[in-house]
């Protein structure tokens, strides 16, 4: 447990060791919210950061209108209705 001061502007240091542990290094976002009376911060995980991640297996042409055109078709091939 830390004790921690708040600023006139109402701002809040979060220290160091815990940014560490929490991987908040560098320029993030969090989710600050309020449950039962105390203050949750969350990281918000940037869709941008998980670039590589999940594996395309996807075939591209090249064109975006065609592959588009073509993830309809193969859509609406797998749609029951």
């Amino acid at each position: 447990m830390y004790t921690v001061s708040i600023t006139s502007s109402g701002q809040v240091s979060i220290p160091a060791k815990v940014r560490r542990d929490l991987g908040l290094q560098g320029r993030k976002k969090v989710l600050l919210s309020v449950q039962q009376g105390k203050v949750m911060i969350e990281l918000v995980v940037d869709f941008l950061s998980l670039g590589g991640t999940f594996k395309n297996t996807a075939k591209k042409s090249g064109d975006p209108r065609k592959d588009f055109e073509e993830y309809l078709a193969r859509e609406g091939a797998n749609d029951p209705t």
